[in-house]
């Protein structure tokens, strides 16, 4: 934190706010979806990050004000940031700033800023820390209050604090609204390559050139076994197990090697020459049209790409060698891979646990065939115009990187003063510590004093030699012996009064006040108690 503008100041989250964990919060007292305060979850969190800028205003649970008293928790106020504080939702470094008062479960944190200190500036600088690198745990992450009160922040003057988090909301939500305006772009793109084989499969992508060609639309319906030359599927069971892969060889092509119209490179299983002997009547060639047999989301087919290795296919791939004289092979694949394709398969084994189909049922399939003539025009349209669409879709990639390195680069200046210009006007953030500081001290709660009989000295209260009561006492122990002393009070109290009237030890005062809370004889309501009428 060298070199900071003038007129700021370093300084720890613990001396410019508080750091508090959240409560336990038991089981029996979730599902309520009314209440006067949200208890505030992780997946609270996630989902106001997801939906809302951060703005944590919801809860899926709520407790009433009895029920958060009950709970003993503390109180978020608005404007405080939670975090989750512990697991692997703590490596996903999300912030939410809380709208509504209210809990937070204990497996939350928060931060609460002092007065004076900007809520929003807060927010957005701890956007810019990542938690997960202060846990200590390597089996599971977490991290602990005096991690978050130790993190360091360059504070500039109240008023410069304000302007650079008014500054920083404008800009983060323009670019919140860029990123999810180009991330619609691939969704458009896939759409228009599924139109682009609606239109190549039935005839329109080339109505022109069959009108110029004076053609008309002749296609005959074909099964895909009756232009194959070939079609296999790869060896079950034990005749290739696991065992036999190898780390270099011929390769086998897996389901997760066959994608929807590409072939995926990206995992490399091998067997070993003699394996590759044993099942050679299982290797593929390039060109060959891979189907997998798995039929979910699309139809995942594509041709193996030309390569110097060796292939052989695994069960459930199948492998449809196509007669070039016949058919296309390219035509073949972008006809199974259409939406009509795929929907018809689907409707075809509707209502299985693993949506599959086998090579008999492949093989009868059947699609609309034109001539070898308009299939090679229609796959050199097709692509053509996938050709256009991967520019895009690189094109946008690209713009999808830098777009999210704004975030960050605009958080880098606002907290290195570069974001607005400074007035030097403005109070000095050191006198504002200060004020913080001071306002602390004259917070701290006063030690227990009484004045000495003999010498009209002040001294601390030695309560041993004043207090007559025990807790073991019969009329105190199991009974609602503070209860009997609230109601001679006749009113709410503070904790300080009635400890004066009970004559028990501060050990012993506080022990007997937690067990009549917990019974329900006594209400605490944070700064004062109350008797309750429970029997």
């Amino acid at each position: 934190m060298n070199d900071l503008p003038k007129g700021w100041q370093s300084v720890s989250l613990g001396e410019i706010g508080l750091v508090q964990s959240g409560i336990g919060f038991p089981l029996e007292l979730q599902g309520s979806t009314n209440g006067l305060y949200p208890v505030y979850k992780v997946s609270d969190i996630s989902r106001s990050v997801a939906q809302k800028n951060g703005n944590l205003e919801t809860a899926n649970n709520y407790v009433s004000e009895e029920t958060a008293t009950l709970l003993r928790g503390h109180i978020f106020k608005s404007g405080s940031v939670l975090f989750a504080k512990i697991g692997e939702a703590l490596k996903l470094n999300r912030r939410g700033f809380i709208k509504r008062e209210g809990l937070a479960d204990n497996n939350v944190m928060g931060f609460t800023a002092e007065e004076g200190i900007d809520d929003r500036f807060i927010y957005h600088f701890l956007r810019t820390q990542d938690f997960a690198a202060y846990s200590r745990s390597t089996t599971i992450p977490s991290i602990r209050k005096g991690d978050i009160e130790g993190i360091t922040i360059p504070l500039p003057p109240h008023a410069e604090q304000t302007r650079i988090a008014q500054k920083l909301d404008e800009l983060l939500v323009q670019v919140d609204t860029l990123k999810a305006r180009i991330g619609f772009i691939p969704e458009l793109l896939k759409r228009f390559r599924q139109s682009t084989l609606t239109a190549a499969v039935s005839g329109v992508l080339t109505e022109e050139w069959r009108a110029a060609a004076k053609l008309n639309l002749n296609w005959e319906k074909t099964s895909i076994g009756s232009i194959c030359n070939k079609a296999f599927d790869g060896p079950f069971g034990s005749k290739l197990k696991s065992d036999d892969y190898t780390v270099e060889g011929a390769r086998v092509v897996r389901l997760e090697n066959i994608g929807h119209l590409i072939f995926n490179e990206d995992k490399k299983t091998y067997i070993g020459e003699e394996k590759f002997e044993q099942l050679s009547k299982n290797t593929l060639e390039a060109g060959d049209v891979l189907f997998s047999s798995f039929v979910d989301e699309e139809i995942r087919v594509c041709q193996l790409p030309k390569s110097e290795e060796s292939f052989i296919n695994k069960a459930d791939c199948f492998c449809l060698r196509v007669d070039s004289f016949s058919a296309n092979p390219a035509f073949v694949m972008y006809a199974l891979a259409a939406g009509a394709t795929y929907r018809r398969i689907k409707e075809a084994v509707h209502g299985a646990t693993r949506p599959r189909i086998n090579l008999g049922f492949l093989k009868a399939f059947e699609i609309n065939l034109p001539s070898i003539q308009e299939q090679n025009e229609i796959v050199r349209r097709i692509e053509q115009l996938f050709a256009f669409v991967a520019q895009l879709e690189a094109r946008v990639q690209a713009a999808q990187v830098r777009i999210n390195q704004l975030t960050p680069s605009i958080l880098v200046k606002a907290f290195s003063g570069e974001l607005l210009p400074q007035n030097y006007n403005d109070e000095p953030a050191v006198e504002l510590i200060a004020r913080i500081a001071a306002e602390r001290s004259r917070n701290l709660p006063a030690k227990k004093i009484r004045k000495s009989r003999q010498s009209g000295i002040i001294r601390p209260l030695r309560e041993s030699t004043t207090m007559s009561k025990r807790r073991q006492d019969k009329d105190v122990l199991g009974q609602p012996y503070l209860r009997s002393h609230l109601h001679r009070l006749g009113s709410k109290t503070t904790a300080d009064v009635l400890f004066k009237t009970a004559d028990l030890s501060i050990a012993d005062f506080y022990k007997q006040l937690a067990w009549e809370v917990e019974q329900g004889f006594i209400q605490d309501h944070g700064h004062t108690l109350e008797a309750s009428d429970a029997p």
